[in-house]
């Protein structure tokens, strides 16, 4: 499944109410690790396909990142049926993103 940008038109429908789990990324332009985790995802994305990726710009969607109470970045979540199942923050290499949505 493809990548899809999230913002607060669209986050209830492509995550809240989606039918499978939802990985959120919380991430910014001008982070470092963010533009370094963003790779991984796209690897992860390849190889777990009925997995949905969102990213959430954070300067964009201040008011989403401030709902899910996001004060470090990139700020990673996982979602299923509308709630928030995991949580994590930081640069994660793509075996411990794995896990992380395994563990969820």
């Amino acid at each position: 499944m493809a990548i899809i940008k999230g913002n607060a038109d669209n986050f209830e429908t492509e995550v809240l109410k989606a039918d499978g789990p939802v990985l959120v990324d919380f991430w910014a332009e001008w982070c470092g690790p963010c533009q370094m985790i963003a790779k991984v995802l796209e690897e992860v994305s390849a190889e777990r396909p009925e997995l949905k990726i969102c990213k959430v710009n954070t300067g964009e969607e201040m008011a989403l990142a401030q709902q899910y109470n996001v004060q470090y970045i990139p700020f990673l979540l996982v979602f299923k049926k509308g709630e928030v199942v995991n949580k994590i923050t930081g640069f994660q290499s793509k075996e411990e993103i794995l896990q992380f949505i395994d563990e969820a």
